[in-house]
Parts: structure tokens; sequence; C-alpha cells
């Protein structure tokens, strides 16, 4: 109790000193949206149609006459490009690999050699099911270790304590401990970033799933690249609008937004409840993808869409679970207000 009132303390003054001093994004903010019933049948893809919905994005967002072009303005053959995937969905959720592959092959026209881009997520449980190969897709495809997977060097605290888990780098094991290593020594206000994000890449390509998220409302681009590139991350979907403002903080650490260059939500599928995880009974094909280099104007879409569902289905809204869409809004990391989103869609 005494750690969730001074984290309460803490916001509050946080809150304050952002309400004086940040302003939401000035320009209004566009997304490119595509949409092909032809994309997606059955939970089954159709990788021609997908790959060209990928690539119609591309240009669309960049402007260029061809997709080599359009990729060598995000990126260069100098880079290690990092290509965020959900993964949490298994077979039907996690990010669709004909996405995947629109991309990689987009960037190897570019320059970008195979073997210097890594697909990662936190965990890659299903990634077999959902029609990835370890082996042979010539990019690497890589999870975060427990423990020896974060940055030591990287941190990111918080006015928010978090109990430690094993696999957290700073967990301190239970058994064997000495009597000097308390409970307390288990709970932390701090974070250490994935060495995939601090170190390994120096771009990246976030490709969330449209999907809310039963903790934190929405698992759409702010959440894929903050909570699941983090240790100790459980504490920002306990707090509601304690956590919103800390996800959104994270995203705003130079670790993660000075390399993300695009964002591409996968809507072939919309989850609406129960998500990222795989729960059909609350999924729609919307066969739609997304692109921008605005992610909060992404997640504001994608929330609307998903409160649609949610009321057709007749399930309460998400409400101040998904507060970190507004949050970052606020914070000038981009435009949560729909009014000053220009959705330009693209024809099939």
């Amino acid at each position: 109790m005494f750690f969730r009132l001074l984290a309460l303390l803490f916001f509050s003054i946080a809150t304050r000193s952002l309400a004086q001093s940040a302003q939401a994004t000035a320009t209004p903010s566009i997304v490119y949206s595509v949409k092909n019933p032809a994309a997606i049948a059955q939970y089954r893809t159709n990788p021609p149609i997908v790959h060209g919905m990928v690539n119609q994005l591309l240009l669309g967002v960049t402007g260029q006459p061809n997709i080599a072009q359009a990729w060598r303005t995000l990126v260069s053959p100098e880079d290690k490009v990092g290509i965020k995937i959900s993964a949490a969905g298994g077979e039907l959720f996690t990010t669709h690999r004909d996405v995947v592959e629109a991309i990689v092959d987009g960037l190897a026209a570019a320059g970008i050699p195979r073997r210097s881009i890594i697909v990662w997520d936190r965990q890659l449980g299903g990634i077999e099911e959902a029609g990835f190969r370890r082996r042979a897709e010539g990019y690497q495809l890589l999870s975060i270790e427990p423990r020896d997977g974060y940055d030591a060097k990287a941190t990111f605290s918080a006015p928010v304590m978090g109990k430690l888990i094993w696999g957290d780098l700073a967990y301190i094991p239970r058994r064997g401990e000495s009597p000097l290593n308390s409970e307390r020594e288990n709970i932390s206000n701090l974070s250490h970033f994935a060495r995939l994000v601090s170190s390994q890449v120096t771009r990246i390509i976030n490709v969330p799933v449209m999907s809310d998220h039963t903790a934190a409302g929405l698992a759409g681009c702010l959440y894929n690249v903050t909570l699941p590139n983090i240790d100790n991350w459980r504490r920002f979907t306990q707090y509601e609008t304690l956590g919103a403002f800390g996800m959104a903080e994270i995203y705003a650490d130079p670790v993660i937004r000075s390399k993300v260059v695009l964002n591409i939500m996968d809507g072939l599928v919309a989850a609406y409840a129960g998500g990222p995880e795989s729960h059909p009974s609350y999924a729609v094909h919307e066969a739609t993808l997304l692109a921008s280099k605005d992610p909060v104007a992404i997640d504001a879409l994608a929330l609307r869409r998903i409160e649609q569902l949610r009321a057709e289905a007749k399930l309460p809204k998400i409400g101040a679970r998904a507060a970190h869409v507004a949050m970052a809004g606020q914070m000038g990391l981009g435009n949560g207000d729909l009014a000053r989103i220009e959705v330009r869609v693209l024809r099939p």
C-alpha cells in the first residue's frame, strides 16, 4: 500500500508537469489504409494479395515510385533492421507471416541483407504454427532471453513499483538466498530494455496486430514496442492511468522512439476481446492493413474500431485500460484526436 500511495503521489506531480509543458502534435497525422476482402478467408491469407497491400502502403507513406526507393527513405544498407511482431496469438492471431515476408522482401530490394534483419517478440511460442520457419526464413527469428536478454545499462524508471519474477534482470532467487536478501529486494521501480532494442537493431519496423489487451486495453503500436521489450513490465498493466502514463513514457525514450521508422498494423483479423491471445469467438476478418509514421494515430483508429465491435457484441467499453493512447497524444508522441487524423484509403 505504501508503494502504491507513493507512486500515485509521483504520478500526480508528473501529470501536472505534463499538463503545463506538453502539447498535442500540431500537424494532422496521415494514416494509410488498404482493405481487400480477398486477402483472408477462414483465417488463411492470400500471399500475393497481402504482399501487394503492404507494397501499396509503403508507396503511399513514402510517396516514392517503387518499393526499393520507398524503403531507402526509411532505412539504409548499413542498418540492422528489427521487425517487432506480436506472437502472443499463436496460429491464428500472430502477426501474419505474409505481412512480414512482404516487408523483408522490400528491405532486401532496398539493399538490406536478409541476415541483417531480426524479427522478434518477447516469446515465440506459437510461431511455427503461424507459418514461420525458424531455419528457412533467411532473416533472424529471435525471442528475448530471460534475464540475460536485458541490458543492465539501458534502464527506465517510473513511480510505480513492480514485483520482480524469474526472468527479470534484477530478480533475486529465493532458494538458497542469504539473510541479507529480503522480499523487498524483489520489488523495484526500474525496468531494463531488451538488448535487442538497446544495441542489436538500429531501425525498427513496428508490426502489431489489431487487438484488445485484457490488461493494457489495446495491444496496438504503442504497446507492441514498449511492454514486450522491457522486464518488470507487469506493473504498467495494474494501475490503469498510472500504468498508461508509464507506457507512453517508455515509448518516448530514445531507445524506442528514435529507432521506430514505420508502423504497420496487421488488421487482417481484428480481435476485440481476450486478446492478444487466441479467442476466435471474439474476432472478425477485417482484411485491413494500416500504416503510418504516427503510432498514436493508428492506435486511436484501432481503438475506435475495437470499441465498435465490442458494442455490437454487447461488451463493455475498454475505457481507462487503454488510456495510454490519449496520454501519448498529450505528450506529443502523435495524434490521438480522431479529428486530427486523416485516413487515406488506398484501393486494391
